[in-house]
């Protein structure tokens, strides 16, 4: 994991801990207050966030120790490895997209940040620049061609 990644891991932590669960603990008792908790709406979804949280909480709490982060900061190279920043041409439509290999706990796909075990990172992992890589996807094969590799 990036160090990057496993800092928005502690942070999300903190906040569940210090923000989401008093505040959910808070509404479990003020739909208690309301009388009849077999037909009470807000008691049930309160209870079920609460239950989402603590399940978060422990998740995040058995993923965080046990993390090994990689410092991308000292990489480089022209390789594709975990870390870095790969362009990628599509060789059918020209289309350029950036994406960066992290681990699989901070992969966002939104944010360009691809898991390395997805079958696109692990396609262009050990490539070079100028490398083409076939990817299989559910809509049949395609071929990529590596544009640039950067870490940073």
């Amino acid at each position: 994991m990036t160090a990057e990644g496993l800092s928005r891991l502690q942070e999300e932590l903190r906040q569940l801990k210090a923000e989401e669960r008093p505040a959910v603990i808070r509404a479990i008792a003020e739909a208690r207050a309301h009388g009849d908790l077999s037909e009470n709406a807000e008691y049930h979804a309160a209870r079920e966030r609460q239950s989402f949280i603590e399940g978060r909480i422990g998740e995040l709490e058995s993923i965080i120790p046990s993390v090994e982060v990689i410092d991308t900061a000292k990489m480089s190279g022209d390789q594709v490895r975990f870390g870095a920043h790969v362009t990628v041409v599509d060789e059918e439509t020209e289309d350029e997209k950036t994406y960066r290999i992290v681990g699989a706990f901070e992969a966002d796909m939104k944010a360009g940040s691809i898991s390395i075990s997805s079958p696109l990172a692990k396609a262009l992992i050990g490539k070079r620049v100028g490398d083409s890589v076939e990817v299989p996807a559910p809509g049949g094969s395609r071929v990529y061609e590596i544009a640039a590799v950067r870490f940073n």
